[in-house]
């Protein structure tokens, strides 16, 4: 499965120069030039960081996801605990991929987060890992049931089913986003929970990984439309390979760039909805009681 990649980031400037001047017996007033070079050594040698996110602005430090949720049921002997997100609410093209992931209190894989934070190869690294040490199970929701269904209902239902194929069921279930879920037990939804709660970001690497793979295997499928390179995402390239080839199987028949492209290569496909109320005959309340 596909793996994702920790952004690596530098300590800002300001950090370093506070760290050698508190560091620096001259900063006090007294030392010497050994002390000032000992001071700037140190300095040279920043401790480990959270994960931090590039903006215009500077640097934005941003703590990985912790496993005190899950620990804090645990004390009170509620286990098992999961966590799950899915992959793939906003591309044309594919399904939706939900996971659900226990995690092995003694077994957690280090290095796990949100997968949007990470690499393509550290999240096949962590993919791995997690497969290797925790109880997972994935679920798909179809172009079919998008379209039937809405991409919102569609993911809800996908997110369901992964957690209800889990090898042992749990008794407390995490879900990335604000809208929960239809399991039989209590479930928590966490707003940015991919970045805040362990178990939440193990589901999310499983649910790109496996999503990742599944588009580069359509792509062999359906060639010309780049899927092993944008996933079916509505990247310029995407819209091109849209116009000029039309949609195939794979993509979201409602999806406006879909819709557009479907009219312009199959005009007779489509079909509007039906009016209801087109053939509806109006029938008077004096008619109704003269029997009509």
């Amino acid at each position: 499965m596909p793996a994702m990649i920790r952004d690596q980031a530098k300590t800002p400037g300001r950090a370093k120069s506070a760290a050698a001047a508190k560091a620096s017996p001259a900063a006090k007033g007294g030392g010497n030039e050994a002390a000032q070079s000992a001071a700037g050594k140190a300095a040279a040698k920043p401790a480990a960081k959270p994960a931090t996110s590039k903006s215009g602005k500077g640097v934005i430090a941003v703590a990985p996801p912790s496993f005190r949720r899950e620990r804090a049921l645990l004390k009170q002997g509620i286990w098992p605990v999961a966590g799950c997100d899915e992959a793939g609410r906003g591309p044309l093209a594919g399904p939706v991929v939900a996971a659900a992931v226990i995690l092995d209190p003694n077994r957690i894989p280090k290095g796990l987060d949100d997968s949007k934070r990470l690499s393509a190869e550290q999240r096949e690294a962590l993919f791995d890992k997690i497969c290797k040490t925790s109880a997972f199970a994935v679920a798909f929701a179809s172009p079919a049931r998008i379209d039937r269904d809405n991409i919102l209902r569609a993911s809800l239902w996908a997110l369901s089913r992964a957690v209800r194929a889990l090898p042992e069921a749990p008794k407390h279930v995490f879900v990335d986003g604000r809208d929960r879920i239809d399991v039989d037990c209590h479930c928590e939804a966490v707003i940015g929970g991919d970045g805040l709660v362990m178990s939440i970001a193990a589901a999310s690497i499983v649910a790109k990984v496996t999503r990742d793979r599944l588009m580069c295997a359509l792509a062999q499928d359906c060639p010309g439309y780049g899927f092993e390179q944008h996933k079916g995402y509505g990247v310029p390239e995407h819209l091109a390979a849209l116009d000029r080839l039309g949609p195939s199987v794979h993509h979201r028949s409602l999806f406006a760039p879909v819709v557009a492209a479907r009219r312009k290569h199959q005009p007779w496909a489509d079909v509007p909805e039906p009016d209801l109320f087109a053939d509806v005959t109006v029938v008077t309340s004096s008619e109704i009681a003269l029997g009509a």
